[in-house]
């Protein structure tokens, strides 16, 4: 860890009004400066591994909020998780850490078997059966939490039936990679697919490499550098491969992983190049505003938009894809209050923190009941999972879809 990053946080308290973690609870701990503090101290030697201490830490969303905030550019969220790698790289991975990070993730075909058998539980109506007769209940309670948040999976990985090669619609303007995030293709494929026929339909060849894996990002929430290196590596080698203007992901957290990839490899050449080509697709669309807006057809709707963190904090993106909702002729587009706020997602911080994640969640889901919005939008796969779950269960119902869904709505109105 770099030393001098912890010692440039001057204490002001910018960061403080961003954190969810300290609007929650007003403590210094559960901020992003005290967290800075703790990691600072404990590499001083002053603070000893304890409880409390990995407690604190831990309570860290990374939603990166303090970094947009801070006047001196410290990213606290980042530094905790740089942190917590080092300590695993010390004690090393546990046996069901091992399996999930380098057995499971990594291999497409094997999280497609895994994620079979919940289709099925869903198509038999074993899933209405469990849920009304309450069973759950007699499970560990993480389970519940995990099955509650399942939407309607699709009938088969869009990784199984995209081809590898879209053709661009009339004249070819260029040819981007996409890079099909696990669980776009595993629960949101239809978002996915709308992705690729956006793209399409403005005239680019769109290259999806079947053989693409996972991005890393679970690798580092379970601070596994080694597994996140190894991914960096061959998606930067897959891609590498095929003449690409750009490689466009319609997962925020995907995006901001694959930014990452020449950090992540210490600057290697092939990834720092591979970085730079990476765009998230309202980037994309964004360029592509007149031709786009010649498509779309009005659609009479009330509409908010959740900025995910990966997108909003890590990416810098908050403009596109608020102008590419309001190209949508008849959209009454209403403006989320504290709309970079966590949702409370974080990867499996809902699954591992639920208090404090409900917690945050439940101000999110205030904050668009306030604007009398028919449908939240957003773009990101654990956004859209935590954010449907609770929408759904709000009165009245909110609608939440991803960016490209609304889009193609308008397209095929």
């Amino acid at each position: 860890m770099d030393y001098v990053k912890l010692i440039n946080c001057m204490r002001c308290g910018m960061c403080l009004p961003h954190c969810p973690t300290y609007k929650e609870t007003f403590l210094e701990t559960a901020s992003p400066r005290g967290r800075v503090a703790l990691v600072r101290k404990f590499q001083e030697g002053e603070l000893v591994e304890s409880e409390k201490f990995l407690e604190y830490v831990s309570l860290c969303l990374d939603c990166q909020a303090c970094a947009s905030a801070c006047p001196c550019g410290v990213n606290a969220g980042e530094l905790v998780a740089e942190f917590r790698c080092e300590r695993k790289q010390e004690q090393g991975l546990s046996t069901m850490e091992d399996l999930i990070l380098r057995k499971l993730v990594p291999h497409p075909d094997r999280l497609e078997a895994a994620t079979a058998p919940l289709r099925l539980y869903q198509r038999t109506g074993l899933q209405k059966v469990v849920r009304s007769l309450g069973l759950l209940k007699v499970f560990p309670a993480a389970l519940g939490r995990m099955e509650g948040l399942l939407p309607k999976l699709p009938e088969a990985p869009l990784r199984q039936t995209i081809s590898e090669v879209t053709p661009a619609v009339g004249e070819q303007k260029g040819t981007v990679g996409f890079f099909l995030g696990c669980v776009m293709s595993l629960i949101f494929s239809e978002a996915s697919l709308a992705t690729v026929e956006l793209l399409s339909a403005l005239g680019y060849k769109v290259v999806t490499p079947k053989d693409q894996k996972c991005c890393g990002a679970p690798n580092m929430l379970g601070h596994d550098i080694e597994g996140l290196q190894d991914a960096a590596r061959f998606n930067t080698d897959l891609f590498q491969s095929h003449e690409l203007d750009f490689v466009v992901t319609d997962c925020g957290g995907c995006g901001a992983e694959l930014k990452k990839y020449g950090h992540h490899l210490d600057g290697e050449a092939a990834a720092t190049a591979f970085s730079t080509k990476v765009r998230d697709i309202s980037e994309i669309l964004a360029t592509e505003a007149g031709a786009l807006k010649e498509k779309l057809k009005p659609l009479p709707l009330k509409v908010t938009y959740h900025d995910p963190c990966h997108i909003a904090h890590c990416q810098g993106i908050r403009s596109q894809p608020r102008a590419l909702i309001n190209l949508i002729p008849g959209i009454d587009f209403r403006e989320l209050p504290e709309a970079d706020a966590c949702c409370g997602s974080a990867g499996t911080y809902n699954i591992e923190k639920p208090e404090m994640s409900d917690r945050v969640l439940s101000r999110k889901v205030q904050n668009v009941q306030k604007t009398g919005a028919d449908y939240l939008v957003t773009s990101n796969p654990g956004c859209l999972l935590q954010l449907k779950k609770a929408l759904s269960e709000a009165n009245p119902p909110v609608k939440v879809i991803h960016l490209t869904e609304l889009l193609q709505m308008s397209l095929n109105a």
